[in-house]
């Protein structure tokens, strides 16, 4: 993100700004709103949410006033207000993405459904789209992506999510020719695959945190989207299903992500891992045969080689995200985005035994949980995208605990915009 500092400085200085519009209130939506007020060059200029009272609080904590932002119903009411100067409340998603003078939305709803039409809507009204909502960009990411380029924006994930912190590092390194040979990140709980929203329920009452967005933590499933993202947009590879997910603290990480062969615990190199004991936080592992840069990597404090750790301590989630926002307008580069298509998939797991008549309930419920596996073997399998995954999937076979759900296994609701467009993108990109 270098140099962004002096050109969001530089249209703010020439009295423009970036308009960007969020959809979505909720913590990560709220933050982002303070961040952009904070920022030069930037103005966030519609919030959405279901419910309006999250979007105008959303402002008011921002340091708004009563009159600064008005309600709007339509996207001729938010054109005229937005002209004349005033920040749009709605419960209209439409408006983040076809109003005149936005350049660029953000979906912080993080549920797929949502997150699909507004990146579709947003692509087809020529604005750029960061996708705060990882769990659809696994699943459908590389259609949209191609979808953006044909029509001249930007999608992208978003700065300060795990994804998108580790390709900065990874980028950093690649352009530096270093030999990348591990992209990976921390995780601070062990992964528990029985949680479910009552399981979690007391810590999360405590944390002040959806007992749902817990479950998924504690049962891996956001970690294994996490690291699908990286792999679509690197083209690393899981080492194995699931990735080892060791553990360890940061000076282990170069002896530990080692091959076999050499006393470590990896099958190959080029892939993609997690910690446990390493968080918060992203990691790559880079390798040279340059003697005089290993002289100098030594010389440096980075460890003996031929391996060496570089670490980031802390991602920032969507305080962050306004970054991708003003590189996508600016510089029309993503900050993460499936360039390599459907290396990865997060494949579905049977929590429990499922009988066939029940209905599965998606990320960070009781029925099911996400791994991390190369597409290839993952269609090879049959295996089923969790991110097309919703309430209306009906089992049509039993499956044990533990199980992989196939295609084969369920009944889709085909009215749900996720599975469409992944059928269209099985169809056309794969």
């Amino acid at each position: 993100m270098l140099g962004l500092n002096y050109k969001l400085l530089q249209l703010e200085e020439n009295g423009k700004h970036i308009m960007t519009s969020i959809v979505g209130a909720g913590q990560m939506g709220r933050g982002m709103v303070g961040q952009i007020m904070s920022m030069k060059g930037m103005h966030p200029a519609v919030v959405v949410d279901i419910n309006v009272e999250n979007a105008i609080n959303a402002y008011k904590h921002a340091g708004l006033k009563e009159g600064d932002f008005v309600v709007a119903n339509t996207i001729s009411e938010a054109n005229d207000l937005l002209a004349k100067g005033k920040y749009i409340v709605t419960d209209n998603p439409e408006i983040a993405t076809k109003t005149d003078l936005i350049d660029c939305a953000v979906d912080a709803t993080g549920v797929p459904e949502v997150g699909a039409k507004v990146a579709i809507d947003s692509i087809n009204a020529g604005k750029h789209i960061v996708m705060l909502n990882v769990e659809a960009d696994v699943c459908i990411g590389p259609m949209l992506y191609k979808m953006a380029n044909s029509a001249g924006v930007v999608y992208t994930g978003s700065a300060g999510d795990e994804p998108g912190a580790v390709l900065e590092m990874y980028d950093f390194a690649d352009a530096l020719g270093f030999d990348v040979r591990v992209v990976g990140k921390g995780k601070n709980n062990k992964v528990d695959k029985t949680s479910n929203p009552d399981t979690v329920l007391e810590e999360a009452t405590k944390k002040g945190v959806s007992p749902k967005m817990l479950t998924s933590f504690k049962d891996g499933t956001k970690t294994m989207v996490e690291m699908t993202a990286m792999s679509n947009a690197t083209g690393f590879l899981p080492d194995i299903m699931g990735a080892h997910g060791a553990k360890g603290i940061v000076s282990e990480l170069p002896d530990l992500f080692r091959l076999k062969s050499e006393g470590g615990i990896l099958n190959n190199y080029g892939i993609i891992d997690y910690i446990d004991g390493v968080a918060p936080g992203v990691f790559i592992i880079i390798s040279t045969e340059q003697p005089d840069i290993i002289h100098e990597l030594n010389y440096l404090s980075m460890g003996k080689g031929p391996n060496y750790v570089l670490y980031r301590p802390y991602h920032l989630c969507s305080l962050e995200t306004p970054l991708s926002v003003a590189k996508a307008v600016l510089d029309g580069i993503p900050t993460i985005a499936p360039r390599k298509g459907l290396v990865s998939e997060t494949i579905t797991v049977a929590k429990r035994d499922l009988t066939a008549g029940e209905y599965l309930d998606g990320i960070g419920g009781f029925t099911i949980y996400g791994s991390f596996e190369q597409a290839a073997v993952a269609k090879e399998k049959d295996a089923l995208p969790m991110g097309i995954v919703n309430k209306k999937t009906k089992m049509i076979k039993d499956v044990k605990k533990g199980e992989i759900i196939t295609y084969g296994d369920v009944a889709l609701d085909n009215d749900s915009l996720m599975v469409q467009l992944r059928k269209i993108q099985d169809t056309l990109y794969l």
